[in-house]
């Protein structure tokens, strides 16, 4: 399965999750978190902090998100969460 960068129409294609997510953390510009001012790199990371560390109410309301944008970010985490190998992206990251 190949994936695709969605990060501002970027659409570079890699063969393997682990490097799409090390790209957006690496070759994107990194996002502050509404909800917190945390800056973190933007895509999957982004997305995945928002989600672990906070509430679904907190993102609504700093995001202006609706229950299908929530519900969108929620099956990505869960996809790409089911086919990574978080350990050889945390490491790659680690570089």
């Amino acid at each position: 399965m190949a994936w695709e960068c969605g990060i501002d129409g970027c659409g570079s294609v890699f063969e393997d999750v682990e490097s799409a997510v090390v790209h957006q953390a690496t070759e994107h510009q990194r996002r502050e978190c509404a909800v917190c001012g945390t800056v973190v790199p933007d895509g999957y990371l982004a997305i995945r902090h928002a989600f672990t560390e906070h509430s679904r109410a907190e993102y609504v309301r700093a995001y202006g998100a609706s229950s299908e944008d929530v519900r969108e970010r929620e099956e990505l985490l869960e996809e790409i969460e089911s086919e990574a190998d978080m350990q050889a992206i945390a490491t790659e990251l680690k570089r």
